[in-house]
């Protein structure tokens, strides 16, 4: 039960996509008004509502399967190479979102926000990213536990304090706190820094400009680093020794009744713990006099629409794209993503129900009320990870480490960061690619690297009657400069290392005319094929040819005696990229 329960639970509150057609059903001419859409998993009940309430409007469904949809989506923006409808997690980039989306603000659908919510997005009185919905965020406790021992939920910390003695009193930790993931450390102590005076004008204006590189952690930060030290010393922030991920601590701890308290960026999916039946609940993260307590969100996605479709010639596209905006902001198009494997997730509008007894009942109000704050991460993203490591070592009592020191250890981070910002670009393409090419690039990298003689990359970009390629190339190179970040999000997310076969070249030409069938049942996605020198190859005469594992059917496997092979692609195809300094289309020749 509890494995199972694990399972479940390790899943988030977005389901994995469902299989649907790469288009649903066209209407009118297919290269003039179907709109392209980088959707993400989470919408399959949208889709099939589309389906259902506007079957004249042909959608074709851009895929991107590698590591960082957030990050390849600002790509594209900059490259100015979005789909119709486009999504992303994160507003990156306020004056590019403006320069190259519509401004929704005089749609009927936007009168359905709350002002608050339009506030938060607005850019120079425009909206241009909506959000589709909010994952709300709070600290969770076994509610069950504490009606039976006669304890209310904390309004300020001289309350949670007093608690906390009483639970140890009982023998139970107060509060686990998750550290596999150093992000969780990060929002632990930026969290509480948000009940103070983080999220105050001074606070605001302290992040803008320590993220410039114009002020330090030391000075602003001392007041917070006691409040946390405070949480450690009475017990709210005890770490696993096992260190194990946060669905496991929830089972654990709070499903067995070791601790009452559980701190960590995580959307459950159950409501009621595994075995012993105990209620889940969620309070807020509690200030010092308790005038401040707050929950936290984050939008499950945003939406957009592509200003090209103000062009001439698109009216009727952009007619569609805003008849699919007004079923999606509908209660029936927002409906698609509440169900009770989603007991964390709020609908973004007015209209939004949310019953007394949901475990996210009093975030909501407190949403309303203006007491809920977004998870800081935009601007952050190059030190996150490593701040979180600090205060991961601090919570841990590992390395000496603690408040002074994470303090000094925020400011060299930052300052290291922006030091070697030029230095993290070891690339450049001189032009767009286009994912086919791309494809040819990631295939000189691999041939080069194990010295064959041809490369077959599987291509998947647009989804192939419903199926989403996990190993092969689902992205591009845009002109600009190369870095690290950049490399790994265009490299497939699938890195269980590669293979190589001795093949024919008519079984070569075989093999790429058929193309990757994934499942057996015609959902054939193309392969690009590359080879050393550019030209062609001989029928009889045999060739070592590489593959990505997973880019061949079994059939294939045992056909061409396909040998896996243990090894990092990305790396491959960072050495590579070092290697050549420049890139383009029609260069890097593999000699």
């Amino acid at each position: 039960m509890a494995m199972k329960a694990a399972r479940c639970l390790l899943a988030t509150f977005m389901a994995a996509m469902v299989l649907l057609s790469a288009c649903v059903p066209f209407g009118g001419n297919r290269e003039k008004d179907v709109l392209t859409w980088g959707i993400w998993s989470g919408y399959e009940e949208f889709l099939k509502l589309c389906q259902e309430s506007c079957p004249d409007i042909g959608l074709e469904i851009l895929s991107y399967t590698g590591s960082n949809r957030t990050g390849y989506s600002w790509a594209q923006m900059r490259g100015d190479d979005i789909p119709d409808i486009f999504i992303t997690s994160q507003i990156l980039d306020k004056e590019l979102a403006r320069e190259r989306l519509v401004d929704l603000s005089g749609q009927p659908f936007m009168s359905q926000f709350p002002t608050a919510v339009l506030d938060q997005v607005a850019i120079d009185g425009g909206v241009y990213l909506l959000p589709v919905n909010y994952v709300m965020y709070g600290i969770y406790y076994n509610e069950t536990l504490m009606e039976e021992n006669g304890w209310e939920v904390p309004a300020d910390f001289a309350q949670l304090e007093a608690l906390c003695g009483k639970i140890r009193e009982k023998g139970m930790i107060p509060g686990i706190l998750g550290t596999q993931l150093t992000g969780n450390a990060f929002s632990a102590v930026f969290n509480l820094a948000k009940t103070d005076w983080l999220t105050t004008p001074e606070g605001l204006a302290w992040e803008k400009e320590f993220l410039a590189g114009t002020a330090t952690a030391e000075g602003m930060w001392e007041g917070t680093m006691e409040y946390v030290q405070r949480y450690i010393e009475m017990g709210m922030f005890t770490t696993d020794p096992e260190d194990r991920g946060n669905p496991n601590l929830v089972l654990d701890y709070l499903g067995n009744r070791k601790a009452v308290f559980c701190t960590m960026v995580l959307p459950v999916n159950i409501t009621e713990l595994p075995d012993t039946g105990d209620k889940l609940g969620m309070m807020p993260y509690i200030g010092k006099d308790g005038s401040k307590n707050i929950y936290m969100y984050n939008p499950g996605s945003y939406i957009g629409i592509s200003r090209r479709l103000l062009e001439p010639g698109n009216e009727k596209k952009l007619e569609n794209a805003i008849r699919i905006l007004s079923l999606l902001y509908s209660p029936k198009g927002q409906d698609c993503f509440i169900s009770q494997e989603t007991p964390c997730v709020m609908s973004a509008l007015n209209s939004a129900d949310v019953p007394e007894d949901s475990l996210i009942y009093d975030a909501h109000q407190a949403m309303r009320e203006g007491k809920a704050f977004p998870m800081t991460y935009v601007g952050w993203e190059n030190v996150l990870t490593d701040i979180g490591q600090a205060y991961k070592e601090w919570f841990r009592g590992e390395n000496g480490m603690d408040g002074p020191g994470c303090i000094t250890r925020m400011d060299e981070l930052q300052q290291s960061h922006m030091d070697n910002s030029r230095l993290l670009y070891f690339c450049e393409s001189k032009e767009d690619f286009t994912i086919e090419e791309t494809g040819q690039l990631l295939g000189k990298a691999l041939g080069s690297a194990e010295e064959a003689d041809a490369a077959v990359i599987p291509v998947g970009g647009y989804w192939v009657q419903g199926m989403e390629l996990k190993a092969g190339i689902t992205s591009k190179l845009y002109e600009g400069r190369i870095n690290r970040e950049i490399a790994n999000m265009i490299c497939p997310a699938y890195d269980e290392g590669y293979a190589v076969a001795t093949m024919t070249g008519a079984q070569v030409k075989e093999l790429v005319q058929a193309g990757l069938d994934i499942n057996g049942e015609g959902a054939v996605f193309p392969y690009v094929l590359v080879t050393r020198g550019g030209g062609e190859l001989e029928e009889d005469t045999e060739y070592k040819v590489v593959f990505l594992i997973g880019s061949y059917t079994e059939e294939a496997a045992q056909t061409y005696q396909i040998q896996e092979i243990k090894g990092s692609v990305k790396e491959i195809w960072y050495t590579y990229l070092q290697e050549q300094q420049v890139v383009s289309p029609e260069g890097n020749p593999w000699e």
